[in-house]
């Protein structure tokens, strides 16, 4: 038990502290990448300090959705920590660890995020919570559908079984309808976290914003929640696509050698992707909002035709 319990709160630190550090890496990256010294990795703390300190201006026409939101933001990113394995195939809330669950947790902030974008009475609030709510109705099926095909091949729904299971038979973690759902989750990532080719957030044109437009009547403090909280969502879908794809080198255990290792294997995963996210952002431009659907409609036939493979091919 308490195993469990310190292996619950080291995830938890991972994550929590983890999250900026993915995003300075990946800004570093893509600066390099373009021929420009970039930001140091350790930027986005002392972002996230600066706007602690800072005294947030909350307009007078907002109810308690825009000043609870960032809170809940925060809330569910950390809970979503004892769902996912991150360090370990067996984390706190693993007996309750499902897709179903991480996305109602990922779809909960999303829905809260959307109602404090229209609470502030701005016009660019709106744009972005109407966007946002339409790509997460898009994204969220082909999340479900890509984990259930992999379920289907591992016998188990549960996350952490999930890794455990493909961990043990690499057969089936190396199958080519395997990849077809490996495609399918990433491009999904890339719309659930906001990056290009889906949104760009580093960029606060009008026209172009999803994201963004629903953070921009944010400030002081509660900035610092809502964009820790984006950044610790991007780390939970690295994580869950480095882990449940590449599942090799997850311990069971929740031992301080079996964390170290865990953490161990996971900064590596975590830095290939981090170079593969820069390649591809530094490589592709913004869609148009209206090609957006094309995209994850075809991220959700392949994560369909992964399902379809179980049954079709021996």
């Amino acid at each position: 038990m308490i195993e469990i319990v310190i292996g619950g709160l080291v995830q938890i630190l991972a994550v929590a502290l983890g999250a900026p550090l993915v995003v300075g890496l990946t800004r570093l990256l893509k600066a390099r990448l373009v021929g420009r010294r970039g930001p140091s990795p350790g930027q986005p703390y002392r972002d996230l300090v600066k706007l602690l300190g800072k005294t947030p201006v909350v307009s007078s026409t907002t109810s308690w959705i825009f000043t609870f939101t960032p809170y809940l933001l925060a809330a569910t990113m950390l809970v979503a920590a004892l769902v996912v394995p991150v360090l370990t195939s067996r984390p706190a809330l693993g007996f309750a660890g499902n897709a179903i669950l991480l996305m109602a947790l990922f779809l909960l902030g999303t829905f809260f995020l959307a109602l404090a974008g229209l609470d502030a009475g701005s016009a660019f609030g709106g744009m972005g919570a109407s966007r946002e709510v339409a790509v997460a109705a898009l994204a969220e099926p082909t999340v479900i559908v890509a984990i259930f095909a992999l379920a289907l091949r591992a016998d188990t729904i549960d996350l952490g079984a999930l890794v455990e299971r493909l961990g043990r038979a690499p057969s089936l973690a190396l199958n080519p309808a395997h990849l077809l759902a490996l495609a399918a989750f990433f491009i999904v990532m890339l719309a659930e976290t906001g990056r290009l080719p889906v949104d760009n957030p580093a960029t606060h044109l009008e026209l172009t914003m999803i994201h963004e437009a629903m953070v921009l009547e944010y400030s002081g403090r509660y900035l610092a929640l809502v964009e820790w909280a984006s950044a610790m969502k991007l780390l939970l879908f690295m994580t869950l696509l480095a882990n449940l794809f590449v599942p090799w080198g997850v311990p069971a255990s929740a031992a301080p050698a079996a964390l170290a290792l865990g953490a161990a294997v996971l900064a590596l995963k975590l830095a290939v992707l981090c170079v593969a996210l820069a390649l591809l952002e530094t490589a592709v431009a913004k869609l148009r909002l209206f090609r957006v659907p094309e995209l994850l409609a075809g991220s959700f036939a392949l994560a369909l035709l992964s399902v379809m493979a179980v049954f079709l091919v021996p």
